[in-house]
């Protein structure tokens, strides 16, 4: 009798202890309620791939440089900020070397035929060495476009110079001058192709 009462007392301990154990394997693995979807079904399920839409930020421009949105939709690196302070450091540094009639400086800023235009005019005594910058504002950008690889860019100016160290003879000019670099150039060197 007492031999029968131990089977049982087992009995009802594995019992218990199976009880235990799937309670703890739902807990943990969860049970299907039936809104999951099948795992053949989820074999022939195609993700269409999603085009996410680049949102271009153009940072604010004033009104006279409005026409560099046309570059920043192109290339949304470009730095106008950046651009502009270049052309304006380039602008002194070419008009300089004219005045100077040093040649070898403007060969590498400028373009073969413009490089040809300045070099003639030096040759026929139409620069000034006596001149120096007294004011020099960019007044807007005529053209902004990226096309055939180039980001091309007019510029208009206004420079007043002193002739001959005399604040009384103060030549103002206006000039509009088209520089241009490769699209693909990470590099600041942009080059003077027109005047």
């Amino acid at each position: 009798m007492v031999y029968g009462d131990l089977q049982f007392f087992d009995i009802i301990i594995f019992a218990a202890i199976a009880v235990f154990i799937i309670y703890r394997l739902r807990s943990v693995l969860g049970k299907r309620t039936g809104f999951q979807k099948k795992p053949a079904d989820q074999q022939f399920v195609k993700k269409e791939p999603t085009q996410e839409k680049k949102e271009i930020k153009i940072p604010q421009l004033r009104e006279n440089e409005q026409k560099l949105e046309n570059v920043y939709k192109k290339i949304p690196s470009f730095e106008h900020k950046v651009f502009l302070e270049g052309a304006k450091k380039a602008f002194e540094i070419i008009i300089t070397a004219f005045n100077k009639g040093d040649a070898t400086t403007l060969k590498n800023l400028v373009s073969k035929d413009v490089y040809k235009a300045f070099e003639g005019a030096i040759n026929d005594g139409s620069n000034n060495p006596n001149s120096q910058f007294y004011s020099l504002i960019i007044d807007g950008i005529n053209d902004a476009k990226v096309e055939n690889g180039k980001i091309i860019i007019s510029v208009n100016f206004i420079s007043e110079q002193i002739l001959s160290d005399n604040e009384e003879n103060i030549v103002k000019n206006k000039d509009t001058w088209v520089f241009e670099k490769p699209e693909n150039s990470n590099g600041p060197a942009w080059t003077l192709v027109s005047t």
